[in-house]
């Protein structure tokens, strides 16, 4: 569709008259959000909650769709199925603002419900109903988070996410969408300035030439064409010599990531690892060669986006204790000390003009406008309001139409058999956070 987030706002949640939660135990890791949905299903809406583990919301939901680990992507198809056999698509939706359409209609076909019920252990009567309600409502939406999207499979359940959302056409307008909920406050900020490695700040590609140019000419340096490692090849790095080194920014992966012996014995084959953090952890005990000391979020100045693109300020209530310092300080600092010549950022409003200079649909967005209260991207001048909602006029790709992605299912590359005969599905609970 062209954007990586959330489609749509928070308070419209409650107003929507069909909610599909899938992946998400929203009450114990977005509890505030939860709230909304509470509130919308009081006011009569419809909650289907899909996910293999009886969650709180499934009490007030009116199906719940427990399906198998890892078989998202054939339910997800099988509803697809049903919408088009019983022809409640949005034709003229995917004639004006979607492509590819027919590639996905051909995979669909191969997934009828009852065939779904045998994978997915959700009766084939489930989800029909479910495919019948969501299509036919208009304010109808989507939310997911890690369930989705912490799967070998993720990209292939967001597409078929996407795929639903864009045969159906609920996108454009209030209380509908795709709405993934982020998994901690600044992770879509993060991603807004460029921490994927495929794109440069504000998801301009680094494949793009003319994005390239641009940034060279800002930074004063060439812009490498090649992509840096995603954080799995990183991990995979450290066993076969490509990483040899880790600087790493309040990050913990002898504690977070999976297969622990595996990465253990990666970060043992370091020839140098940095850890800038507020605490002492793991990795840092035992693998850190230096150790930078950082600030929490209430010792620094700066901004924070949240799950519905809102940017909002966030504001230093105490100074650093002791030696440490603010995060970009440090790296400012420690990139002069290197030799490179980087302009002086007298603050962290210097940071973020620079970053909206350079990203347009940020441009709009500066401190003075948001002292009390944020904006949401896209915000492209001083003049406008901020973007509530996404695609009001089309979607966000150079050729303005949604892409159809055609998804078949691969199922889990670990099955329970007789000898491990169970399947360990981790969450969140509302007072634990992350390795906290």
């Amino acid at each position: 569709m062209g954007r990586g987030a959330t489609t749509n706002s928070i308070p419209e949640i409650e107003n929507c008259k069909f909610l599909l939660v899938i992946g998400s135990n929203t009450t114990e890791a977005h509890p505030v959000l939860a709230l909304r949905m509470k509130k919308a299903v009081r006011k009569g809406a419809t909650l289907i909650v899909a996910d293999p583990r009886k969650i709180w919301l499934t009490k007030i939901a009116r199906r719940h769709l427990q399906l198998r680990p890892g078989s998202d992507v054939w339910l997800l198809n099988a509803i697809m199925h049903v919408i088009l056999e019983e022809g409640l698509q949005d034709d003229d939706y995917i004639r004006e603002f979607t492509e590819d359409f027919d590639a996905v209609r051909e995979v669909v076909k191969r997934y009828p419900p009852e065939e779904a019920e045998r994978v997915t252990g959700i009766p084939a009567a489930d989800i029909v109903a479910t495919a019948r309600e969501y299509a036919s409502e208009r304010s109808a939406a989507i939310f997911y988070t890690l369930g989705i999207t912490e799967h070998a499979c993720a990209i292939d359940n967001i597409w078929s996410l996407s795929n639903l959302v864009l045969m159906t056409g609920h996108l454009g307008y209030e209380s509908t969408g795709l709405n993934a909920l982020r998994g901690q406050n600044n992770v879509q900020g993060l991603n807004d300035a460029g921490a994927n490695p495929a794109y440069l700040p504000g998801y301009q590609a680094l494949d793009d030439p003319q994005s390239r140019k641009k940034f060279s000419d800002a930074w004063g340096v060439e812009v490498p064409e090649t992509p840096g490692y995603r954080l799995d090849q990183m991990m995979s790095g450290l066993h076969d010599g490509r990483v040899k080194a880790l600087y790493l920014v309040g990050e913990n992966p002898a504690h977070t990531e999976p297969n622990a012996h595996h990465v253990e014995e990666g970060l043992g084959k370091l020839e140098f690892v940095v850890s800038q953090d507020i605490f002492l952890n793991e990795t840092s005990r035992k693998h850190a060669n230096v150790v930078l000391p950082a600030s929490s979020f209430a010792e620094k100045d700066g901004t924070f986006t949240n799950t519905e693109r809102r940017v909002n300020r966030v504001r230093k209530a105490l100074p650093c204790p002791g030696v440490a310092r603010e995060d970009w300080r440090i790296v400012v600092d420690l990139a002069g000390a290197l030799g490179a010549d980087w302009p002086d950022y007298p603050t962290a409003e210097d940071v973020w003009n620079e970053f909206a200079d350079l990203a347009p649909n940020w441009s709009g967005i500066r401190y003075d406008r948001i002292e009390e209260v944020g904006l949401q991207w896209p915000c492209t001048d001083r003049d406008h309001p901020g973007s509530p909602y996404l695609y009001a006029e089309r979607p966000a790709r150079p050729s303005g139409r949604g892409k159809f992605y055609p998804v078949e299912y691969q199922p889990p590359i670990e099955q329970p058999d007789s000898e491990y005969p169970f399947v360990l599905s981790t969450g969140r609970t509302l007072y634990h956070y992350n390795s906290g």
